[in-house]
């Protein structure tokens, strides 16, 4: 009993999303139109995406590259901008959860060698600013997050179309990050860091980078996603057939689970007339509402069977990964990360975190309104 309920707890999205499933199955029978409920090419999308940002992360390229960096400074507030920047802009390739993987441990080993009574505001203040970095800059790009690869590929739009969506909100979080960097981290001197990551050689960076190509060349619609597949494995089992355990296959089922969820509401016409009288024309508010819930990847596939709205949908579930600490999944890692260090104070995170958050949102959402 022990293991199931700790199973919940891990895994909270995956269990609600299979219980509404089978409770949709009931109410609408079991056939073979199920199978066209699930998106076939938005899984594939994210499960060679999963391989090849873990093969690109454990060649400890990007490790390598921040120690680097931070080599070249000394100040709280200008290891506080590099690391910010990073988790903005890596965010937007590698996603934003493999980014807070990279970069969250190097800050909290950055923070082991620094002593003096700012040093914990300053450690929470950047961490939750990587955060949110991370979420904010994954928006700009359908490859940042799930959400966003799954609603570019559903309302099959172009790249630029998906930009031109998105930038504004993308510019001013930029802004926004930067400001809060130097006017919320104290001023502190860092000790330069001991560059102690090695690259795997030189093969396997090269050989990673390519399937990321090939990756975004589906992406965009160039290749056949069955081929990147085909491509993807084969190399994966040559190169690292170990890393094959290192995708996430919760979220790949919590995708089958709403898929035929959305699915089955789709197929009862009354239920589904009624819902998008309700969400029309609130499909922002709703989505960032929803987002705080149950988090923004499930709220956009749930939203997505409701609305054709693309242009919503996609600024409601990236704004609305901020806010609390579930409204985008990526926020955990953090988290999970900072409350196991010694002499933490998870509380106190909880708090600067939502503050943080709950004001960025604040200003986007503002400029929502402005724009429309």
């Amino acid at each position: 009993m022990k293991n199931v309920v700790n199973f919940f707890k891990k895994e909270i999205v995956l269990c609600i999303s299979g219980v509404l499933a089978v409770i949709s199955c009931f109410i609408v029978t079991p056939s073979a139109s199920y199978a066209g409920y699930v998106d076939l090419r938005v899984l594939i999308l994210l499960f060679c995406l999963m391989l090849v940002v873990a093969g690109i992360r454990q060649t400890g390229a990007f490790t390598v590259i921040c120690e680097a960096l931070l080599k070249k400074f000394h100040n709280i507030k200008t290891v506080g901008l590099v690391l910010v920047l990073l988790s903005f802009f890596m965010s937007m390739l590698l996603t934003n959860d493999v980014t807070l993987v990279t970069i969250v441990p190097f800050t909290l080993l950055m923070f082991e060698k620094i002593s003096g009574e700012k040093k914990a505001r300053a450690e929470i203040v950047l961490l939750v600013l990587e955060t949110a970095a991370a979420n904010l800059g994954s928006m700009l790009t359908p490859m940042g997050n799930p959400q966003n690869l799954y609603l570019y590929s559903k309302f099959n739009l172009s790249i630029g179309e998906f930009f031109g969506i998105i930038f504004p909100y993308s510019a001013l979080s930029l802004i926004m990050l930067i400001c809060s960097v130097f006017l919320f981290l104290p001023k502190m001197q860092t000790e330069k860091p001991s560059a102690t990551t090695k690259m795997q050689g030189r093969l396997k960076p090269i050989i990673f980078l390519i399937l990321f190509a090939v990756n975004m060349l589906t992406i965009l619609r160039v290749l056949d996603d069955k081929i990147l597949l085909l491509i993807v494995a084969a190399a994966v089992l040559i190169v690292d057939r170990k890393l094959f355990l290192q995708a996430d296959y919760s979220l790949l089922l919590t995708f089958v689970f709403f898929f035929v969820f959305v699915g089955n509401l789709g197929s009862i016409p009354a239920l589904s007339e009624s819902l998008q009288s309700i969400f029309q024309g609130n499909e922002v508010g709703i989505s960032v509402a929803l987002s705080q819930i149950i988090s923004n990847v499930p709220a956009a596939i749930l939203l997505s069977g409701i609305s054709d709205n693309a242009s919503a949908l996609i600024i409601g579930t990236n704004l609305g990964g901020l806010g609390t600490l579930i409204a985008s999944m990526a926020s955990l890692i953090t988290y999970k990360f900072y409350a196991g260090t010694k002499g933490s104070s998870p509380k106190k995170y909880i708090l600067v975190f939502t503050i943080f958050n709950v004001c960025y949102l604040a200003a986007l959402g503002a400029l929502f309104f402005l724009i429309s």
